[in-house]
């Protein structure tokens, strides 16, 4: 692969990922309410994910998914309701009659947080056709084909990775800046991130159909 092809590759991803979607506003939600660092299992489960879809999608099991309507709408909406579940429960538990909130706030564990974001990328099973459509259009037929897919496939992971990092940061850093009963809006707003990743995700469900 040159490198001319690959930067391509880059500015295309860049292009791809400069809207926030359901993974972002997942990764705002933990950073802002459980710390950056832990939050970084959400990403992890999400990168998971999409390494497991990239996978999917290089062994050529595009059509087996694509003729799995029915158990696709199951995990997808799944998802949906799941992250909806956590919203609505994170906004009940923010009482503005209770400044400590975040002081005695149960703390997720770091595997719960890793399978938020990998049922939220999860739940959107078409990204395995996506990457088959991608990926064609970078790789050479005159070249091996696996060190290319895994140039691509390790590209677009580090790129998540980073947006990811990027978002789940500037929420924390936000977050910490927050004292005493303002913190509660914390838990809202990380609230409200995670029934809009549910709401994206839907959106995609019904669009896609």
């Amino acid at each position: 692969m040159s490198f001319d092809v690959w930067t391509l590759y880059v500015a295309t991803v860049l292009a791809l990922m400069s809207t926030p979607g359901p993974s972002q506003l997942l990764m705002l939600s933990n950073s802002g309410t459980q710390g950056f660092r832990r939050a970084l299992f959400t990403a992890a489960g999400d990168l998971s994910a999409n390494a497991l879809q990239m996978l999917a999608a290089g062994l050529g099991l595009v059509a087996v998914i694509a003729a799995s309507g029915a158990a696709l709408s199951v995990i997808k909406w799944a998802g949906v309701a799941y992250l909806i579940w956590l919203g609505v429960r994170m906004i009940r538990r923010a009482k503005s009659d209770d400044p400590h909130l975040m002081e005695k706030r149960p703390v997720v564990s770091l595997k719960s947080l890793w399978m938020q974001g990998f049922l939220t990328s999860a739940a959107n099973p078409k990204a395995v056709v996506f990457f088959a459509a991608l990926f064609p259009q970078f790789i050479s037929g005159d070249a091996a084909f696996w060190p290319q897919f895994l140039i691509l496939s390790a590209t677009y992971l580090v790129m998540d990775g980073l947006f990811l990092s990027a978002y789940g940061f500037s929420a924390s850093w936000i977050a910490a800046r927050f004292k005493g009963a303002a913190k509660v809006w914390i838990e809202r707003i990380g609230g409200g991130f995670m029934i809009g990743a549910a709401v994206l995700l839907g959106l995609k469900s019904i669009v896609q159909r």
